[in-house]
């Protein structure tokens, strides 16, 4: 008898591989490795990196697959960055600046071990059940083949995970009426999210977009007049986060329980150690 995945089993297990995923934007090695191919201009980098696997896109296509960011920062990189190096050239540099990440971050000894075989192969038997329909940027990342080695085939299959459920929030989002300022600051709002300051710095708004959001966030009754989220604001968020776990189930249930609690326990042991190795900068998250 099949046992029934827990509640949010799914969510606590993206929780732990999504940061893993991510080490790779915050490091040294991604820009060494852009710069030697040409994308010299640091605020190119993101777009590169996570649009290549779409091909040679446009800045509309990024604008909407990436949500909350201003469109007019993207369009200062994108198509030009295209024009430094192609996408397959940007994607080999970054598979080479996740290898080096992930070997300076958790060392040899981890890399070899039988625990990462075992996490890459338990986040690769999940994404199979991921479905491309209305999912861009997972689709995209679906066509890459799958790495040889082993922290890299994990790294690969915490980016399918990872673009399948954001693909999903996104529509989630957009039914819950949020805009892309709005979706910043009421996530922002929980402490969970990313600081307003990296968010200002990061996504291209300027301070007047935000506090605009944020008022039309206080008429709507999201947010009270210290910027906190009301009941209904709390509530509004918990609703986002379920309805995302609903889109989001099909892999994990593929998976099963003993699975997923068995990948969540092996990545979230690998999420520890890069945080104390320093893979993200400091106040990067909470309310400052």
């Amino acid at each position: 008898m099949t046992t029934p995945l827990p509640e949010r089993a799914g969510r606590r297990c993206h929780n732990v591989l999504n940061p893993l995923h991510s080490t790779h934007y915050f490091s040294p090695d991604l820009g060494r490795e852009l710069a030697a191919v040409g994308v010299e201009d640091p605020g190119a980098a993101y777009f590169a990196v996570r649009a290549a696997a779409m091909g040679p896109v446009t800045a509309g296509v990024v604008t909407a697959t990436f949500y909350n960011f201003r469109h007019e920062l993207v369009a200062r990189h994108v198509p030009a960055v295209w024009e430094s190096a192609s996408p397959s050239v940007v994607l080999a540099a970054r598979a080479r600046a996740v290898d080096a990440t992930l070997r300076r971050l958790l060392g040899e000894e981890v890399l070899a071990s039988k625990e990462v075989a075992e996490a890459a192969e338990l986040a690769l038997r999940a994404a199979e059940a991921c479905g491309r329909t209305a999912r861009p940027l997972y689709a995209a990342h679906a066509d890459l083949p799958v790495p040889d080695e082993p922290h890299l085939a994990l790294w690969h299959g915490a980016t399918l995970l990872r673009e399948h459920r954001g693909d999903g929030h996104l529509a989630v989002l957009l039914d819950a009426g949020l805009d892309p300022v709005e979706a910043l600051v009421s996530h922002t709002a929980t402490g969970k999210g990313m600081a307003p300051k990296w968010a200002l710095r990061t996504r291209g708004w300027a301070r007047h977009d935000w506090d605009t959001a944020v008022a039309r966030l206080r008429e709507r009754g999201v947010l009270d007049s210290e910027g906190e989220l009301t009941e209904a604001g709390v509530a509004l968020r918990q609703e986002i986060e379920t309805e995302t776990d609903r889109l989001d189930r099909a892999p994990y249930e593929h998976l099963g329980a003993a699975g997923v609690e068995r990948l969540t326990e092996l990545a979230g042991g690998l999420l520890t150690a890069v945080l104390a190795a320093g893979a993200f900068p400091e106040g990067m998250v909470g309310k400052g």
